[in-house]
This record gives structure tokens, sequence and C-alpha cells, in this order.
């Protein structure tokens, strides 16, 4: 059985902090995990609104699953979390309007 990697994800060093991304998209994997379970976004409404397909959505939480840890250590030491309107403390989620 071959393993398929996690397509449209990508970390560059320079880029975003070298933080894992959408491939091509400064919109990091922390960005769409703090929409997700903080900001209670819907895979639809983050595709809508960061211009995504549901694929790459789907792709960054499926990388979220397998690096848990570290970017939930990634959101405590930024402090980013999700206010109801959307946009987080920090600013960090806040491009997606």
């Amino acid at each position: 059985m071959a393993i398929i990697p996690i397509q449209h994800i990508e970390a560059t060093p320079g880029v975003c902090g070298g933080k894992p991304r959408i491939a091509g998209r400064r919109i990091t994997v922390q960005n769409i995990v703090v929409l997700y379970r903080y900001g209670q976004w819907s895979v639809e409404r983050i595709a809508a609104e960061l211009n995504l397909k549901r694929s790459q959505v789907h792709a960054a939480l499926a990388y979220y699953d397998d690096h848990r840890d570290l970017i939930d250590r990634a959101i405590r030491e930024s402090g980013s979390r999700v206010a109801h309107n959307g946009t987080s403390s920090n600013g960090h989620a806040s491009s997606a309007h």
C-alpha cells in the first residue's frame, strides 16, 4: 500500500515564518484551525471567505490532525483566538474578511 502525502500543504523557510500553509498562499494551517475550532466556522465558510477550495481546507485540517501538538502549541504561544465576529484577537485570522 502506498502512502500518499497531504496535497495542498507546503512549508517554505521565510514565508509565513516557515509555518505549514496552503500551497501558493499565505494562509497557514494555524489560521484555518483557529477559524474552524475557535471561530466555529464551517469548512464551507472558510473556503468561501478565504477563496479556497474545500479540499484545501480539508487538507489543512488533515495536516492539523497529524501535527496537533505542534500547531496547538503555536496557537497557545501566539494567543490566537477568534472573537465572535470571526476576527482573531491578534489579527491572524482577520485576513479572512
